[in-house]
C-alpha cells in the first residue's frame, strides 16, 4: 500500500513538472518575440532619431508668405518644426513652386519672394533653422542640432527662358531646378503634358550645362521620358530625382522606369522616392485614372484656394462622382524603396515625400510618422550604415558630387 502511494506521489510530481514547463515554454515563443520585436522597434528609433534626415521635397513654401508660422503646431498640413522634431526631420529641400502656366516676368517675380521667404525663415530663426547652400553645410547644421534647409526650384518655367536669371537663381541658395513641372516649358517636355520638342531644345541642353557649372543639381522629377534621356547623355554631373517612384509597382508616367533607375544609379544619382498615395499604390493610380477628367475640371474650379482645402473638396467631389478611391498604405512607399534599391544598390535611394504637395497615404498623414520607415527597413534586414543612406546621406553624397563636377568645370575655364 505505501509502495503504490508512492508511486501515484512520483507520478503526480512528474505531471505537475510536465504542466509547469509546458506553461513556461508556451508563452516564452511569444514572449520571445514580442521582445525581438520590441528590440529591433527601439535600435530603429535610435538609428532614427541620430540620423540626418533629409526629405527633398517639401511644398510648404508658399505658407512661408502667410500668417502661419512654422514653429508653431497646426492641425492641417503635414509638417511644422514642433512636428519635425517628432518625427526625426533634421533637413529638407524647401520647393520653390508655381504652376507652370505662371510665366515671364510674373514668375521670376514670384519665385523671388517665395526664395525671400525661405530666407528669411533662417533669419527670423538663426537658433533653430540654417540656411543650406553646400553639402557641407547640411553637416554643420545636423551637429548642429539646427534644421538644414535647402531650396529646390520645382519647374524651369520659372527661369524665363534666361540663363541670367538662372544664375541670379543659384546665387541666391537654389539647388536643384525640376526642368520642368507639369507642363512643358519653351524648351524641354513634361511627363504631364503632350510632346512638343521631342525631349530637351538646344536651349535646354544649356540649361543642363549651366546646372552643371553652376554646381546646382539636375532634377528629372516631372520630365518626360525622353527629357530624362536627354538631360541623362549631356549633364556632366550626377541628377536627381528629387521627388520620384518606381513606375515597376504603380504606373503614373511622373514614376521612373527600371530601366531609367538603372542609367541614374549608373551615373552616380539619386532616386528619392515619393510619398503620394496616387504614384505609389497602384489601385488608387488606376482609379485616378478613371477620373482624371474630372480632376482637370476640379482643379481648375478650385485653382485660387490653397493645396490644403482645395484637394480635400477635390477628393469628396470625386468620391460623390466615381465612388470612394481605394485606400493606399503607408507601407507603400517601403515597398518603393526596396524595389529600388533591390535594382541599384542602397547608395542610390533616397527620401522626396512631396509632404504639402498632395494627399498622403494612410498611416503617413504628416512627418511624425518617419520612424515608421527607419523601422521597416531594420525588420527587413536593412544594416544601420545603409538605413542612414537611405535618409539623408546619400542625398548629401550627390550634392557634394555635383559641387566636385561644378569645381572641375570652372577650372577647366
Amino acid at each position: 500500500m505505501k509502495r503504490t502511494f508512492a508511486v501515484l506521489l512520483i507520478f503526480a510530481f512528474v505531471l505537475l513538472a510536465e504542466k509547469s514547463l509546458l506553461a513556461q515554454n508556451a508563452p516564452q515563443g511569444a514572449n520571445s518575440a514580442t521582445s525581438s520585436n520590441d528590440a529591433i522597434t527601439a535600435r530603429a528609433k535610435k538609428i532614427h532619431f541620430s540620423s540626418l534626415v533629409l526629405d527633398t521635397h517639401i511644398d510648404v513654401t508658399p505658407k512661408l508668405q502667410s500668417s502661419w508660422k512654422f514653429d508653431e503646431r497646426h492641425n492641417t498640413g503635414h509638417i511644422d518644426l514642433p512636428r519635425m522634431k517628432d518625427g526625426g526631420l533634421n533637413g529638407l529641400f524647401f520647393s520653390i513652386y508655381m504652376s507652370g502656366t505662371v510665366t515671364g516676368p510674373k514668375a521670376v517675380n514670384d519665385a523671388v519672394q517665395r526664395i525671400a521667404a525661405v530666407h528669411k525663415l533662417s533669419e527670423d530663426m538663426p537658433d533653430k533653422v540654417m540656411l543650406c547652400r553646400t553639402a557641407a553645410d547640411v553637416r554643420l547644421a545636423h551637429r548642429q542640432g539646427k534644421i538644414a534647409a535647402l531650396m529646390g526650384m520645382e519647374g524651369g518655367h520659372m527661369i524665363n527662358n534666361s540663363l541670367p536669371v538662372l544664375r541670379m537663381y543659384a546665387e541666391l541658395g537654389v539647388r536643384y531646378l525640376t526642368l520642368t513641372h507639369s507642363v512643358n516649358t519653351d524648351w524641354a517636355d513634361s511627363s504631364g503634358d503632350q510632346p512638343k520638342h521631342n525631349g530637351l531644345t538646344d536651349f535646354g541642353k544649356d540649361v543642363v550645362r549651366e546646372l552643371n557649372k553652376l554646381g546646382v543639381m539636375v532634377d528629372i522629377s516631372h520630365v518626360s521620358d525622353k527629357t530624362f534621356w536627354d538631360a541623362l547623355e549631356v549633364s556632366k554631373a550626377p541628377m536627381i530625382a528629387s521627388h520620384s517612384s518606381c513606375r515597376a509597382i504603380s504606373g503614373h508616367p511622373r514614376n521612373m522606369t527600371d530601366e531609367m533607375i538603372k542609367a541614374l544609379a549608373a551615373k552616380g544619382g539619386v532616386i528619392q522616392i515619393n510619398y503620394l498615395d496616387s504614384f505609389i499604390d497602384p489601385d488608387l493610380f488606376a482609379y485616378s485614372q478613371k477620373t482624371q477628367a474630372a480632376q482637370r475640371e476640379l482643379r481648375q474650379k478650385y485653382q485660387n484656394e490653397p493645396r490644403e482645402t482645395a484637394f480635400p473638396k477635390i477628393r469628396e467631389e470625386l468620391a460623390a462622382q466615381f465612388g470612394a478611391p481605394p485606400k493606399a498604405s503607408w507601407e507603400r512607399i517601403v515597398e518603393h524603396i526596396d524595389h529600388a534599391v533591390k535594382l541599384v544598390g542602397v547608395n542610390h535611394v533616397g527620401l522626396g515625400s512631396d509632404f504639402d504637395g498632395g494627399s498622403m497615404p494612410v498611416g503617413m498623414e504628416d512627418c511624425t510618422k518617419l520612424p515608421l520607415i527607419t523601422d521597416a527597413l531594420l525588420k527587413k534586414g536593412y544594416k544601420e550604415s545603409d538605413i542612414r543612406k537611405i535618409l539623408g546621406l546619400n542625398t548629401i553624397r550627390l550634392l557634394a558630387d555635383v559641387e566636385g563636377v561644378s569645381k572641375q568645370l570652372r577650372q577647366a575655364k
